[in-house]
């Protein structure tokens, strides 16, 4: 290969390159429930982490929660199975929305990363997220707002 063909072929990577990360970041499927809030708390049913199949149901990791009390969204993280952590999806860094995967929370404005528990794993950031207190019953998972 000469020259003029690995410059092409490096140009024509590093312009693919981006496209590429947003087409297989899309296939990432993330479920979004919207709930109202009601005395300061969120009801989540356990149901809302179900995924039924033919023969076996699975579970959801996580549930993004819409709520019209927050500008964010509050992401409920699956860490056991009757364990679940309850983080608001706002940077703590400058207040960009934050993107759920790979078992964290990263920052697409300047790279921040947080652990499904909301502490800092990589800053700017340097302080940890908001998260809310949970509790569970039989059904419902409840997210206290205050």
């Amino acid at each position: 290969m000469n020259r003029k063909q690995f410059l092409k072929t490096c140009g024509v990577a590093l312009v693919g390159l981006p496209f590429a990360s947003a087409i297989l970041t899309s296939c990432q499927s993330i479920y979004y429930a919207s709930f109202k809030t009601f005395k300061n708390k969120i009801v989540v049913p356990l149901s809302e982490f179900e995924i039924a199949k033919k023969t076996s149901t699975t579970y959801r990791d996580f549930v993004m929660v819409n709520t019209t009390s927050q500008d964010f969204p509050i992401c409920v993280y699956r860490t056991e199975e009757k364990n679940y952590i309850a983080s608001l999806m706002k940077c703590t860094h400058r207040g960009c929305e934050l993107n759920v995967g790979g078992g964290m929370y990263s920052c697409p404005c300047h790279g921040s990363e947080f652990d499904t528990k909301g502490k800092v794993l990589e800053g700017p950031a340097d302080q940890d997220l908001k998260t809310f207190k949970t509790t569970i019953d039989d059904e419902n998972i409840y997210i206290e707002l205050f």
